[in-house]
């Protein structure tokens, strides 16, 4: 199921795996970077940044710039990442980002993840509509690559 509104996008997934499974692949960056195809050059750690370079096939240019905000272990993880046609690779944190949510609960199959991504209120028209066009597409794509990547 996915949803939006004005400000955000919801990506809520079923995958059959625990949620301890679920969790190590979206918050260790070497797993992330796998199933979500990018090449990050160090771990996730809250308060850092995050940085990298796109790897998904006609992606390979665009940068990765990515602030971590949140790690409550098997529950939530939370970035704010820049949208990297809006400006420089020197983004600072206290510039508005777009911020995605990954959130787990446990359920009789195995993990529900609810992937929200919001902020694009602060993006100008019509870039706001071009990007939350392409993202609630690319929320699907990296929900199937994440079920791909956990039944490996």
């Amino acid at each position: 199921m996915t949803g939006t509104d004005e400000d955000k996008i919801v990506k809520v997934v079923e995958l059959n795996a625990p949620v301890s499974s679920v969790w190590k692949a979206i918050s260790d960056h070497e797993e992330f970077g796998r199933w979500f195809r990018v090449n990050l050059d160090q771990p996730f750690e809250v308060g850092t940044r995050s940085t990298g370079q796109m790897t998904l096939s006609g992606h390979e240019h665009v940068p990765w710039i990515a602030h971590v905000e949140r790690m409550e272990p098997e529950r939530l993880f939370s970035i704010r990442w820049f949208d990297s046609d809006e400006g420089s690779t020197e983004q600072s944190q206290d510039q508005p980002g777009l911020v995605v949510e990954f959130r787990l609960a446990e359920v009789s199959d195995g993990t529900r993840l609810t992937i929200t991504e919001s902020g694009f209120s602060t993006l100008p028209d019509p870039r706001r509509i071009e990007v939350m066009r392409g993202n609630e597409e690319g929320w699907n794509i990296q929900a199937d690559n994440l079920s791909k990547h956990l039944s490996a």
